[in-house]
């Protein structure tokens, strides 16, 4: 915690100075331009907001996925007329007899200023372009219909076993029992071995149900990886047995 508030105070006594360094730059420029009093003052606040203006609208375009070509602009108008204020205070320029360009430019500064700030205002706010979702969705109703459950049967008296009774036979009259006749079995059809798949075959085969694997998570079907690689039917087990 004190790590992290020591570069904080760090970050913040860096901003201040640098912020006041380039605050009396731009001061002396404006004041060098002929423009005095209170107005040499109000030329670094100019500069200065629109620079953070920009760069906050830059950012908020940006982490909702939108462009930021205009705030990006303005940023850049703002940064070069900071830095250019930085540069010519540094003894490249004779600020006893500025040239009549530079008078010009900072003179319009204020108009330049105006009409940038005006956009960057009325730029309506990006969003971060999530879809709510409606609230229906969860509650629609289910379009399978509740099948009420079947009551259980009352109860019901068992049925009562019925009694056969025998048939009186003859000493010489037998009747063959149906039940002890039995029905030979019919011979099963013979199985015919399927045949095998070529090297190539077994290795395409085996790359399907990896692809197949990899995409559902799911063993493959033999059915289905014959299909794909047109073999007929009889070629299912042959598949199955490489898979």
């Amino acid at each position: 915690m004190r790590a992290h508030l020591a570069r904080l105070d760090a970050v913040i006594v860096q901003a201040v100075i640098a912020g006041a360094l380039s605050f009396s730059h731009l001061h002396d420029l404006a004041e060098a331009a002929g423009q005095g009093g209170w107005k040499a003052w109000a030329y670094p606040i100019s500069v200065d907001l629109l620079l953070v203006a920009a760069w906050r609208r830059m950012r908020e375009q940006q982490r909702a996925g939108h462009l930021a070509g205009g705030p990006r602009l303005w940023f850049l108008i703002a940064l070069a007329a900071s830095l250019g204020a930085n540069v010519a205070t540094a003894g490249l320029l004779d600020l006893d007899a500025v040239p009549a360009s530079l008078r010009v430019i900072v003179a319009g500064w204020p108009a330049v200023a105006f009409f940038g700030g005006t956009l960057l205002a009325h730029t309506p706010r990006a969003t971060d372009g999530r879809t709510a979702v409606p609230a229906t969705e969860d509650t629609a109703p289910d379009p399978t219909p509740d099948l009420a459950p079947v009551p259980a049967p009352a109860n019901v008296p068992p049925a009562r076993p019925t009694l056969e009774l025998p048939t009186a036979q003859g000493p010489q009259e037998s009747t063959p029992s149906t039940s002890a006749t039995t029905t030979a079995p019919a011979p099963a059809a013979p199985v015919t071995p399927a045949p095998p798949l070529p090297p190539a075959l077994v290795d395409r085969v085996r790359a399907l149900a990896a692809e197949h694997r990899a995409t559902t998570g799911r063993a493959a079907d033999p059915d289905a990886v014959r299909a794909r690689l047109g073999l007929p039917p009889s070629m299912t087990p042959s598949v199955a047995a490489h898979l």
